[in-house]
């Protein structure tokens, strides 16, 4: 797997992810990132920027660009643990890698346990994603599931509150209870949450609008609901 930039790389080392070839533009200034590389012991090749460009798919590389092993993804009863307080988000139908790497970024930020994904019909673990995580893809257990309503069914099993987000909904953000585990229901950039994802949801909730725009981009509203849920 391809990632590039320098912090996405930085933490790639720092996690002990095995790197098969790392490329640094031959024109590469950046003196503290190359001390690092010394002293992490990391080999690399110089290369000119066009191949740089062409590894990345032309992305915001940094001059540097890694061949790596592809990142782990979890199977879900693996990762609920009902001897403590968790929270996690589930991403109903998430198609722009950016939106998931905003998302991912804010979750290792905010100590989220995991972010819950479909197998098909959702962006995947890429490139972008971990650039625009700026290496918190590899902190944040990514959990797939076959089947969204199912794994939602497991949550509530294990005593997990699910709540999804509704602009319709009579209750606020604020009003989220936070002494048990919780499970954070973001939907789909245009169309939102599915109507049975959102049937199976525990409680829906809203994040109030007082301008012209009535919603937010899904990484917005993913960071305020992930802090309103921090056990105070």
């Amino acid at each position: 797997m391809i990632i590039y930039g320098k912090n996405v790389i930085k933490e790639a080392i720092f996690s002990n992810r095995p790197i098969y070839k790392l490329w640094i533009d031959e024109k590469f200034s950046d003196h503290h990132f190359l001390v690092f590389l010394q002293d992490k012991k990391q080999t690399y090749e110089k290369a000119a920027k066009g191949k740089l460009n062409e590894l990345s798919e032309n992305g915001l590389h940094q001059g540097v660009v890694a061949d790596v092993k592809p990142y782990e993804t979890f199977e879900l009863l693996d990762q609920i643990n009902q001897s403590k307080h968790q929270r996690f988000i589930i991403l109903d139908g998430i198609e722009d890698p950016h939106n998931l790497g905003a998302i991912m970024r804010t979750a290792e930020a905010a100590n989220i346990d995991g972010i819950i994904m479909s197998k098909r019909g959702q962006v995947q673990l890429n490139q972008t994603v971990a650039k625009v995580s700026a290496g918190a893809i590899e902190h944040v257990p990514v959990i797939l599931v076959s089947n969204i309503n199912q794994a939602i069914q497991i949550m509530k099993e294990h005593h997990i509150l699910v709540v999804g987000t509704d602009g319709q909904s009579d209750l606020y953000y604020d009003q989220i209870p936070q002494e048990e585990s919780l499970a954070i229901v973001l939907g789909n950039e245009g169309e939102g949450i599915r109507p049975l994802v959102k049937r199976n949801c525990d409680l829906l909730v809203k994040i109030p609008m007082y301008g012209k725009i009535n919603s937010l981009n899904v990484s917005v509203a993913a960071a305020l609901m992930m802090y309103q849920t921090l056990k105070k």
